[in-house]
């Protein structure tokens, strides 16, 4: 009996996890006259044109584009940045270190919104505005020092004397870090590519501020679904379940990092 009551309240647990999912997919199949027509637990005319729209239509397939442009720019700028310095934190100890880790994480604490003005006039002035780069270093702000939070407990986990065993049988430090020490935390770097990525795919003020037209991204054209005559909603449950879809490719391939990254990170 407890291993059905336990069945019954995973199914349960399942059913309202995926019930949002499962509505946006049948309103993308449906014209947005027959969602507004009756209600209907599935579609019972299936249409793809609303999936044709956003793959056919380049103001609307740029999005994804643009988006995963500067997310995978973001991650990579990222991880370049968090590895030396969390290798510093969780191996030296300097004057202010402690001062120094509490601030990178206020800067991850802070909302969005406070950073948005000053980005927008430094790069109005540099000339970055409407740029991939722009909205990736932007989102630096918050994802580094979420990095190197991460990192850094992966790595006070490995033992300093592999890094002194290495430096003893003549490997130089780039080396080492490169082929001995980051393949030891792969499982770390896998869990911070991963949040790195998922920040940076849903954030919406930066990337919404600090574009215009060459580099919209898919969660800033999604407004567009907004008109006079009311909101589409099947183009926009189309164009959510197409933007599910790379944050779940993401899960699958680091799927095995992250079940031994949350098991042995800090996070």
């Amino acid at each position: 009996m407890k291993i059905k009551k336990k069945t019954i309240g995973l199914l349960i647990y399942f059913v309202i996890l995926v019930l949002p999912i499962y509505w946006m997919l049948n309103m993308s199949l449906r014209s947005n006259a027959d969602i507004l027509a009756s209600f209907s637990l599935y579609p019972r005319d299936i249409t793809f044109v609303n999936y044709m729209k956003i793959l056919t239509d380049s103001s609307w397939y740029m999005g994804y584009v643009n988006s995963m442009l500067y997310v995978f720019m973001n991650t990579v700028i990222s991880l370049s940045f968090a590895l030396p310095a969390a290798y510093a934190f969780s191996r030296y100890r300097f004057l202010g270190d402690g001062q120094m880790f509490f601030w990178l994480l206020t800067n991850r604490m802070a909302p969005a919104a406070v950073f948005a003005l000053p980005f927008f006039q430094l790069y109005s002035t540099i000339g970055l505005l409407d740029t991939h780069i722009a909205v990736a270093l932007a989102h630096c702000l918050f994802n580094v020092p979420l990095a190197v939070w991460i990192l850094e407990g992966f790595m006070s986990g490995i033992p300093k004397e592999i890094d002194e065993t290495a430096f003893i049988d003549g490997y130089k430090f780039p080396r080492f870090f490169i082929t001995i020490f980051i393949p030891l935390i792969r499982a770390g770097v896998g869990v911070t590519a991963f949040f790195c990525f998922m920040f940076s795919w849903v954030e919406l003020l930066f990337a919404r501020t600090l574009t215009v037209t060459a580099a919209k991204p898919i969660s800033a054209i999604m407004t567009r679904t907004i008109s006079a005559t009311g909101l589409d909603y099947g183009l926009l449950a189309a164009a959510g379940i197409l933007t599910i879809i790379p944050g779940a490719l993401v899960i699958w391939f680091v799927r095995n990092h992250l079940a031994k990254g949350f098991a042995l990170g800090r996070v």
